[in-house]
């Protein structure tokens, strides 16, 4: 149960499903409820929809690798792109008591996945690239 699995696919919205299918088993496999598989793939899709629209700014620009690997507690996912970095915290917080009319659309994908992961780590930049860290605990 703890074997590292890769996944590297090209920057296309067609392949999303594929990136679905992958952690699905993933979490599968590392013994996540339904619950949990379902935060995962809805945040890993979010991520990835992020890196193609804005890191790579269109599809086709670049690579997007997933790697899993079970851990005793859950599941850690790291998506890693090669695209434009930027910083979690230059998006505006989403005000979630305004109405939907007033609301900032900008910064729902990553208010999405920050509460639907229970731990979420963003390295940017680096020599590797631009890296978010994702754990799923078991509950």
């Amino acid at each position: 149960m703890t074997r590292l699995q890769t996944l590297t696919v090209s920057g296309y919205f067609e392949n999303l499903a594929q990136i679905g299918d992958f952690v699905t088993q993933a979490a599968d496999q590392a013994g996540l409820d339904d619950k949990a598989v379902y935060a995962i793939q809805m945040a890993v899709d979010e991520a990835c929809t992020n890196i193609i629209e804005h890191a790579y700014g269109g599809e086709g620009n670049g690579n997007i690798q997933i790697a899993c690997l079970p851990q005793p507690e859950g599941l850690q996912i790291t998506i890693t792109d090669h695209g434009q970095p930027f910083s979690p915290d230059q998006i505006p917080q989403l005000d979630t008591t305004a109405p939907l009319s007033e609301r900032n659309r900008r910064g729902m994908g990553m208010f999405f996945i920050y509460n639907l992961i229970d731990q979420v780590d963003y390295q940017f930049d680096t020599p590797q690239g631009n890296t978010l860290i994702l754990f799923k605990s078991r509950e």
